[in-house]
């Protein structure tokens, strides 16, 4: 029994998605049909490919090994599929975390696109830890975190530097000093994205460096609830400096000077197992230019 093209997109597809059904849905698949595909794709192999644990699958060890192999075939086929021609077509998939995704992603792919208007970019929103995985799993082909990061079968580049700020309500007794001190730190309560996030990383970093505890007021996993937490009173905040700069502006928030080092780098990111299509190298190439 060979292996089929159709066999290697709809296990891709699972793989990716998580789920057989949504695979299905996307290969234009009934789900029985999807199911015998894999069965067979099985057989074929020799080996299984997914654990079935209740409804879920699990890529077993043997399957991450195929899945590498089954990416480059598709991606391969997809570009001889597609006429030959000057301009970069085809899906980009970027997975971002927040302050990346929220403040510098929009106008970079606008400019992009701008020049490869046959490019349909796709954009997910996560935290550093979650954009890892889903790199890992193929689910994008290029990645931006705002954390420091290790992985064997990841490339990660220093893309860009970013600074953290410390800030506060205006009419926090903190605002007329414009600073913190070490004690400072320790007594304010703090209103901090969660843990697994860069901003957070780099936060706890700085921190531990200095060798104090403080206390944690609120942990909250987006830019905006942080922002109106921390003007409706209930803490300090630290987010990165493009985050609050319209606000800032505004004198809806105060800027504090500390003795945290809240320097840091955004980190590009792309797997060393998967095949990288036209649009994807295109990005890449504009993104260092645009370090």
């Amino acid at each position: 029994m060979s292996v089929s093209l159709r066999q290697l997109r709809l296990f891709e597809a699972t793989a990716r998605l998580g789920r057989l059904t949504a695979a299905a849905d996307e290969q234009a698949m009934s789900q029985s049909a999807a199911s015998q595909a894999l069965k067979e794709l099985e057989l074929s192999l020799g080996y299984p490919l997914f654990s079935r644990i209740g409804r879920e699958l699990v890529i077993t060890d043997a399957g991450r090994d195929v899945l590498v192999k089954a990416r480059q075939i598709t991606d391969m086929v997809n570009e001889l599929q597609t006429v030959p021609t000057s301009e970069i077509t085809g899906v980009l998939r970027v997975v971002a975390s927040e302050t990346i995704a929220s403040f510098l992603m929009p106008k970079l792919l606008a400019e992009f696109i701008a020049t490869h208007k046959q490019v349909k970019p796709e954009l997910k929103i996560a935290n550093t830890q979650d954009v890892i995985e889903k790199l890992d799993k193929g689910q994008a082909h290029i990645g931006l975190i705002e954390g420091p990061a290790i992985h064997q079968c990841l490339t990660i580049k220093p893309w860009r530097q970013d600074q953290l700020a410390v800030f506060c309500h205006p009419e926090h007794p903190l605002a007329k000093k414009g600073k913190l001190t070490i004690k400072n730190i320790q007594r304010e309560p703090w209103v901090l994205r969660e843990l697994g996030s860069g901003t957070r990383a780099v936060f706890d970093a700085a921190v531990e460096r200095i060798g104090v505890q403080l206390t944690l007021g609120l942990e909250l996993t987006r830019h905006e609830a942080i922002k109106q937490s921390v003007k409706a009173g209930l803490g300090l905040g630290c987010l990165s400096q493009l985050a609050i700069a319209d606000e800032v502006a505004a004198g809806q928030l105060v800027v504090l000077k500390t003795p945290l080092d809240l320097t840091r780098r955004f980190s590009l990111l792309s797997s060393e197992n998967n095949y990288l299509n036209t649009p994807a190298q295109g990005f890449i190439k504009f993104l260092e230019k645009n370090a």
